[in-house]
């Protein structure tokens, strides 16, 4: 099955530079540009996409609004959004995963770890690191809003589905969880993917947020 991706930066040489690298692999195709996140949209109503890499800071729309109107207006699985930042602009990615985003990647990612990123999205796994994951929401919780309030839709999971989305949300792999709980990696797997169902939610980088909104993870613990 072919990827389809949509780059949106508002720098032609680095579009140029990741349509190269996409263009190189059979299983990904460009089936469109954008030069900011006003264009991208337009672009969407134009083509069907399954993955949309992200710039963060562009003119007229930054990618951060641009990703919260993508997820808002396109609520089902495609497009995903991965979002590129730098390391100085980790606000704005925290920002943009609560906006919807599948993930992100610094800009200076090597090309073979973009590629992988993509596919994974395209699966629809995050790829954020789960210790970025956990950095992120720890320095910038102040902004999940006035306090944590419990989230009724916990009461849907189990036992040990809720042990499980509390090791996902402290920092923890598959692999990392399955030796915790003494239990198969795909075993693991497979609650990770009943808990998302049962919450709504796309990835476990949400369902991480939603710890942290609900109190069931508080920064620092």
């Amino acid at each position: 099955m072919t990827v389809r991706v949509v780059i949106v930066d508002d720098q032609a040489l680095v579009r140029a530079g990741f349509r190269m690298v996409l263009g190189s692999q059979p299983d990904l195709t460009v089936v469109g540009e954008a030069i900011d996140g006003a264009d991208a949209l337009r672009v969407l109503d134009r083509v069907e996409a399954d993955v949309v890499v992200m710039d963060i800071r562009m003119p007229t729309m930054d990618g951060v609004e641009a990703t919260r109107r993508i997820c808002a207006d396109r609520p089902g699985d495609r497009p995903r959004v991965l979002v590129l930042t730098t390391f100085d602009t980790e606000a704005d990615a925290f920002a943009a995963l609560q906006a919807g985003a599948s993930g992100f990647l610094l800009k200076n990612v090597p090309p073979e770890e973009l590629l992988a990123a993509i596919r994974v999205v395209a699966e629809g796994d995050s790829v954020v690191a789960p210790s970025i994951t956990r950095r992120l929401l720890d320095r910038f919780a102040g902004q999940l809003g006035p306090g944590p309030a419990a989230d009724p839709r916990l009461a849907q999971l189990t036992e040990r589905e809720r042990e499980i989305l509390l090791l996902v949300a402290q920092g923890l792999s598959n692999a990392e969880i399955a030796a915790r709980v003494h239990v198969a990696e795909a075993t693991v797997k497979t609650h990770v993917g009943r808990i998302l169902a049962k919450l709504g939610l796309r990835d476990r980088v949400q369902a991480v947020v939603l710890a942290y909104e609900s109190g069931l993870v508080t920064p620092g613990g």
